[in-house]
């Protein structure tokens, strides 16, 4: 579905990242580790089209994301939710319809998809939460308000930015197993994290491979959880 090949990125001061090579396929899950500023989001972002390679490719179901125009990206981008690190929400829209917005961006009516919406927000444990502003609400439930919003239209791969890195062990466990049954219903995973302990929190509810970035390059690809 994603392809990454010999793919890397400078930010004009050198390259970032480098001669990366990496496929996603349905159903696959991925670990994304490395230290502080190793370029895991930079690598993410080259997953969903939001920066180009400056060498390489990364094909985006099957299209080159250098040469696809701005209409085609956003076709694209709806078969890929992210999950963003710092989680942004309009403060004056409800959760319920913060989480409906690529509905609305994609011109469908919200109030069609109310069922929907009701059952995406009972499983993430936000029924309650529906109608609340995002400054309300804690730090693992904006963490599930924002996969509750990357998942709405059902997309093919999931990635995820930190999504551990403001919450508890509790809700880290809640989340990771959110994460692994999108994973169980075919979707393509991956979750940029520094946590280790989320890591081995998920050996015994999903096959993963882990990918360590450093340096620029993805080291230990084929390492299995």
């Amino acid at each position: 579905m994603i392809e990454l090949r010999q793919a890397g990125y400078s930010y004009g001061r050198g390259a970032t990242l480098s001669d990366l090579d990496l496929t996603l396929a349905p159903g696959s899950f991925h670990f994304l580790t490395g230290p502080s500023g190793a370029g895991k989001t930079t690598l993410l972002k080259l997953l969903y089209g939001e920066l180009k390679p400056s060498s390489g490719a990364a094909l985006l179901f099957g299209q080159d994301s250098r040469k696809v125009d701005r209409d085609g990206l956003a076709r694209i981008r709806r078969k890929v939710g992210v999950v963003h690190q710092d989680c942004r929400f309009l403060d004056h829209l409800s959760v319920v319809d913060n989480v409906a917005l690529p509905l609305q961006v994609t011109g469908r009516d919200p109030s069609a998809h109310a069922t929907d919406l009701a059952q995406l927000l009972s499983w993430v444990g936000l029924s309650a939460r529906a109608e609340a502003r995002p400054p309300e609400l804690s730090g693992g439930e904006r963490q599930r308000a924002a996969l509750a919003r990357a998942v709405i239209m059902d997309p093919d791969v999931l990635l995820a930015d930190e999504p551990t890195g403001n919450v508890d062990a509790e809700m880290s466990q809640r989340l990771l197993t959110l994460l692994t049954e999108l994973n169980r219903m075919g979707k393509a995973v991956v979750v940029a994290t520094h946590d280790m302990g989320l890591i081995r929190a998920a050996k015994p509810l999903v096959q993963a491979r882990i990918l360590r970035l450093a340096g620029g390059n993805l080291q230990a690809a084929g390492a299995e959880l």
